[in-house]
């Protein structure tokens, strides 16, 4: 059982390393709320523009945020002294949990984020 305490990720630094990856990855429909928000465009351009990034580049916005998560990995794992193969050998059962966990919470993060808060900011601004 202290193996598997050791290995769990707190929620602070999960979300720090999930944080910036999640909303890049949203940023094809972040952006026109942002646009929006700050007075940068009309409603008209921001619901096209939203069309334009979500309905053409939406996966370049998420392949972007899968690599950055994974850059976040790799520096996560380097300040815990995990640098090299063989240390990944070793540690084989942290990077591994530590790596599904991470998934799993950018996956749920992307998900609640995009699909609950984008999204009903953009219905309360009448985007979409």
């Amino acid at each position: 059982m202290a193996l598997f305490a050791r290995t769990l990720m707190r929620p602070k630094e999960l979300l720090k390393l999930t944080g910036i990856p999640v909303v890049i990855a949203s940023l094809c429909c972040l952006s026109p709320v942002v646009v929006v928000i700050f007075g940068l465009g009309s409603v008209s351009f921001a619901a096209s523009l939203a069309d334009t990034l979500y309905g053409e580049y939406k996966w370049v916005f998420r392949a972007v945020g899968l690599v950055l998560l994974l850059a976040a990995l790799i520096v996560y794992l380097r300040r815990k002294k995990i640098c090299t193969l063989s240390d990944v050998q070793k540690h084989r059962r942290e990077v591994l949990n530590t790596v599904l966990v991470a998934l799993f919470a950018g996956i749920a993060g992307y998900v609640f984020f995009l699909y609950v808060v984008v999204h009903y900011i953009g219905v309360w601004l009448h985007i979409w």
